[in-house]
């Protein structure tokens, strides 16, 4: 997305273009459904152009800069298409999945579509320009959202990797972290910086007995958005039966973000201790009743022998 002078981009984005896509396709045979539609960044646009396509769009520019696109919406049905395209600010949902938020205040807000309601014919793909405006007072950093299309009842959208120039910041903490009795270790992860995370976590703990836990570092399938908080777990299974542990766990991200954390857990295996507890009471008692019996029976025969002196 090269910037551009505004009235340019204005004259650029009058209208969509519609693309024919393979006008020579067989329809859908009978009793069968017919493919559905899709969207995508155009081919050989942007920033970062890709001539078999891109994953995602990536836009970089200074506060104030006017920045250009398009995305791609094909119908490869029978029938015209009515497409409604919107932006949105990307979230991560509270167990760390991207998602996009309902109100957009940021990226989402910033994006402009030549049309926002586009008519696709049958079999055909339409090229929509938009343009992303950044405010003169944006924060640097990266600001992620997504272009969203509306069609048939189906949302389906494109992540849009915006960064603002400027100075920025990779950091990360790790809190809240808890050890269940079932074998899990619970955790929430904030991205404390100005720049989209990926995670890498290692766990380690240890008892009384020794280490009980070493896993190496590995990369979470988590996209850890700026000022966002997730809450992850990880399965223990072989968690000691008896023991106190000290679990720690790091995390480290691009940029040099670290963050660590710990938490205690002492391991007891209550069945077995209540079965003991039990067994202890019930000999005690029958201890208890052995004694008192004797001493009945030695009190009783001083007395006989009281009786005959």
């Amino acid at each position: 997305m090269p910037s551009r002078p505004r009235a340019r981009l204005r004259a650029l984005c009058g209208a969509a273009v519609l693309l024919a896509v393979g006008a020579g396709a067989p329809a859908a045979a009978a009793g069968t459904a017919a493919p559905a539609w899709s969207v995508a960044p155009s081919a050989g646009g942007g920033t970062r152009p890709a001539q078999d396509g891109r994953p995602y769009f990536y836009a970089e520019g200074v506060p104030g800069a006017v920045l250009q696109d398009k995305v791609a919406v094909t119908n490869p049905g029978t029938r015209p298409l009515t497409v409604r395209l919107r932006g949105a600010d990307a979230d991560n949902t509270h167990a760390g999945a991207l998602s996009v938020r309902a109100r957009s205040t940021d990226t989402g807000a910033w994006i402009a579509f030549a049309r926002r309601t586009v008519k696709i014919p049958a079999r055909t793909r339409a090229e929509v320009p938009f343009t992303v405006t950044v405010p003169a007072d944006a924060a640097p950093g990266d600001h992620p959202g997504a272009v969203v299309a509306s069609a048939d009842g189906r949302d389906s959208g494109v992540s849009v990797h915006l960064r603002v120039s400027g100075p920025t910041l990779s950091a990360l903490t790790v809190e809240r972290v808890k050890v269940t009795g079932g074998g899990r270790i619970s955790y929430d992860l904030v991205n404390r910086g100005n720049t989209i995370l990926t995670p890498r976590l290692a766990v380690r703990a240890d008892g009384v007995f020794g280490r009980a836990l070493d896993r190496r570092p590995r990369t979470l399938p988590v996209e850890l958005l700026p000022g966002r908080r997730v809450t992850l777990s990880e399965p223990w299974q072989s968690a000691p039966a008896l023991d106190s542990v000290r679990v720690r766990l790091t995390v480290t991200a691009g940029g040099g973000a670290h963050g660590e954390a710990t938490a205690t857990k002492r391991f007891v295996p209550w069945g077995a201790v209540s079965g003991t507890g039990a067994a202890l009471v019930a000999a005690g008692a029958a201890a208890f009743w052995c004694v008192r019996r004797r001493r009945r029976a030695n009190s009783g025969n001083q007395e006989t022998q009281g009786s005959w002196s």
